[in-house]
């Protein structure tokens, strides 16, 4: 295996991670968890810095309106990190 491929696998699989992690978050929005302890608030600290500035954003936007009761969030941030995934593949792929 030669570095190029490693480092191809690593940034397919730090995405596929933070894909799952997203969609985790989701699920547990869902459901009558408790937040302040476990899994659970392993899921919020790491998805937290990454759905919350995307939050900010549409909050801003016409999308944002006050009584909005869906989260957009989580599904502009699967679509960025797939965006700078395949980006980022493609200037590995240039080396």
């Amino acid at each position: 295996m030669n570095l190029k491929h490693i480092l191809e696998t690593a940034i397919v699989l730090f995405e596929q991670v933070l894909m799952f992690l997203i969609l985790a978050r989701v699920i547990v929005s869902w459901l009558p968890l408790r937040r302040d302890g476990g899994i659970v608030r392993f899921i919020l600290v790491l998805t937290e810095p990454i759905l919350a500035p995307i939050r900010n954003i549409v909050k801003k936007s016409p999308l944002g309106s006050p009584g909005m009761m869906l989260d957009f969030s989580p599904i502009i941030a699967w679509l960025l990190i797939n965006l700078l995934t395949r980006l980022v593949l493609s200037l590995v792929r240039q080396m």
